[in-house]
């Protein structure tokens, strides 16, 4: 998995780049929340349950089912629902959460992501594995491993993710700069 700080990247970028108009901090802070959920399947080593098992790391949590079940949820509690605002912010919260899953899928270890569950428990990773998958314990990050993981996500998350954030903010406000000089022209 990236560290999970990086997990954040994406809602944040998402949320930056798109603006508060249309992502409000508060359903931008829930975005990140829900980026960082799906790691707590690690409680489930505490009560035994193997990392192979669904319920286990990288499981049903990082499903996509899940992030939109959970997104839908919080959804739910952060706007009305059947308004526009509350399929924006369903919308946002799922890809938010989503994002997890997918992001571990380019990690460099692990048994794969039951992105499919509960149709499929098969665990997939993506055709391209670049970014290094950081230990599970904080021990192990920092015997030296630590450095080339967050090297590997500042290069493979942080990095494509500012570019991203950057592209939505201009393209945002070319947009509110051609529709202010459109309404002052008609």
């Amino acid at each position: 998995m990236p560290t999970i700080i990086s997990h954040i990247a994406v809602p944040l970028a998402l949320g930056l780049g798109l603006g508060k108009d249309l992502v409000p901090r508060r359903v931008m802070w829930a975005g990140m929340a829900l980026s960082i959920l799906p790691d707590l399947d690690v409680l489930a080593f505490r009560f035994g349950i193997p990392y192979a098992n669904q319920l286990g790391h990288r499981g049903f949590s990082h499903a996509l089912l899940t992030a939109a079940l959970v997104g839908l949820v919080v959804a739910c509690l952060l706007e009305k629902p059947a308004t526009r605002r509350f399929a924006g912010a369903w919308l946002f919260l799922c890809i938010a959460m989503a994002s997890h899953g997918l992001l571990d899928t380019l990690t460099t270890g692990g048994l794969g992501i039951a992105l499919m569950w509960p149709w499929s428990e098969q665990r997939y990773f993506a055709p391209w594995q670049m970014i290094k998958v950081s230990p599970l314990s904080l021990a192990r990050f920092m015997d030296g491993r630590g450095l080339a993981v967050l090297y590997s996500e500042l290069l493979w998350v942080w990095l494509p993710a500012t570019g991203i954030a950057a592209c939505l903010w201009a393209s945002r406000s070319i947009w509110n700069a051609t529709s202010t000089q459109s309404s002052q022209h008609g």
